[in-house]
C-alpha cells in the first residue's frame, strides 16, 4: 500500500442514472484526482462521478461529489495533506534495518 486517502462525498449529488446494478450490489463509478497543491481547505483534489468518453468529448459538466485528502503515505507516490486540527501529520515509517549477524 502506498497511501491512505480520506474522502467525503455528498450523497445528494449522486445521479441515479449512473448507478450500476452489479452481481453483488449497486456501484457508482467515481474518479479521484490528486493535485500537486493543497487548496485553502486542506483538500488535495476532487471526487467526481466518472464520465464516459462521449461525456468528456462533449465537454459535459462534471458532477463533483466531494473532496479527498491524503492522510498517510509511504512516501513513494504523494505527500500527505497538512493537518489543520493542531496535530502533526502521521509520521511515515522508515524501512526497518535488519542486521544479519547470524553465522550461517
Amino acid at each position: 500500500m502506498a497511501s491512505i486517502l480520506k474522502m467525503s462525498i455528498n450523497l445528494n449529488e449522486i445521479p441515479k442514472h449512473k448507478i450500476i446494478d452489479g452481481k453483488r450490489g449497486k456501484y457508482l463509478p467515481i474518479t479521484v484526482t490528486i493535485n500537486d497543491e493543497v487548496d485553502q481547505f486542506g483538500n488535495q483534489g476532487p471526487v467526481m462521478v466518472e464520465q464516459s468518453k462521449e461525456e468528456r468529448e462533449s465537454k459535459a459538466a462534471k458532477v463533483y461529489l466531494g473532496n479527498v485528502k491524503v492522510v498517510w503515505t509511504n512516501g513513494t507516490n504523494v505527500a500527505t495533506a497538512p493537518r489543520t486540527d493542531g496535530q502533526s501529520a502521521p509520521q511515515q515509517r522508515a524501512p526497518a534495518v535488519v542486521e544479519d549477524d547470524l553465522p550461517f
